[in-house]
C-alpha cells in the first residue's frame, strides 16, 4: 500500500499541527498527566485516520472489452431508469456508488474510450445520498465513448464533507479502463449512467471495489 499523491499536502499539515499541539501541551501542562496521554491518543488517531483516507492499496484489476467497472469503492445506492439532463437528455440506467470516509477515495475509469465531454460545476454540499445531489452539488461530468461508439456516462458529486474534487481528464483525452481519473476527499458519491437494457452485475447495497468489481455488461 503507498500514500495517495492528493494527500501529501493534508499529511503535511497534519504532521505539523500534532508537533505543535503535543509541544505546547509537553511546554506548558507538563505536569497534568491525563491531559499529556489525552492528547498523545488523539494525535495518534487523527494520523491513522488521515492516513487510511490517501491510502492507495495494490490492487490487481479487473478488465474486459465490453465490461463497465466500478469507478469507486462504496455502497451500491441506486440501481434505477432516471432521465439525464445534462448531456443525453433521455432516459439512462443510473448506478450511484456511496463513498464514505473510510472508503479508498480514489476513482478510475469505468471503460476504455475518448473523453467527449467534460464539465466542472460548482455547487452545493449537500448529504450525497440526498437526490438533489446530483444536479445541485459541487460535481464533475464525464462521457467516455468506448470504440464501440457506446457513450457511458460518470459523475463525481462532492459530498457535505467532501470539499474538494480532483480529475486527470478533459476532453479528447484517451482514457484506459481502471486507470485513474480524479479523486474526491471526505465522503462523496460517483453516479454512472448507461444504456437502457444493460445488464446490471450488481445489486442495491452490494459493497463494491473500485477497479474491481464489474458493474455492468455492455450489450
Amino acid at each position: 500500500m503507498t500514500i495517495h499523491k492528493e494527500g501529501y499536502t493534508t499529511i503535511a499539515l497534519s504532521i505539523l499541527f500534532i508537533f505543535v499541539i503535543n509541544a505546547v501541551v509537553d511546554y506548558k501542562y507538563h505536569d497534568i498527566t491525563w491531559l499529556r496521554w489525552f492528547i498523545y491518543i488523539f494525535s495518534a488517531a487523527l494520523f491513522i485516520i488521515v492516513l487510511q483516507f490517501f491510502r492507495n492499496p495494490s490492487r490487481s484489476f479487473s478488465s474486459g472489452e465490453n465490461l463497465v467497472i466500478c469507478p469507486a469503492d462504496g455502497k451500491v445506492v441506486v440501481i434505477e431508469e432516471t432521465e439525464e439532463g445534462e448531456y443525453f437528455k433521455d432516459k439512462r440506467l443510473q448506478v450511484s456508488i456511496f463513498m464514505s470516509p473510510i472508503n479508498v477515495h480514489i476513482n478510475r475509469n469505468p471503460i476504455s474510450g475518448v473523453v467527449k465531454f467534460f464539465k466542472y460545476h460548482p455547487g452545493k454540499y449537500l448529504a450525497a445520498w440526498n437526490p438533489k445531489s446530483s444536479t445541485e452539488n459541487e460535481r464533475t461530468t464525464t462521457v467516455v465513448e468506448h470504440k464501440n461508439g457506446t457513450p457511458v456516462l460518470f459523475r463525481q458529486i462532492a459530498g457535505a464533507l467532501a470539499r474538494r474534487i480532483v480529475w486527470y481528464v478533459k476532453e479528447g483525452d484517451q482514457v484506459v479502463q481502471t486507470e485513474q481519473f480524479g479523486f474526491i476527499k471526505f465522503g462523496s458519491r460517483v453516479d454512472v449512467f448507461l444504456p437502457v437494457g444493460t445488464k446490471v452485475n450488481v445489486e442495491l447495497n452490494q459493497v463494491v471495489k473500485g477497479g474491481i468489481t464489474t458493474l455492468a455488461t455492455l450489450s
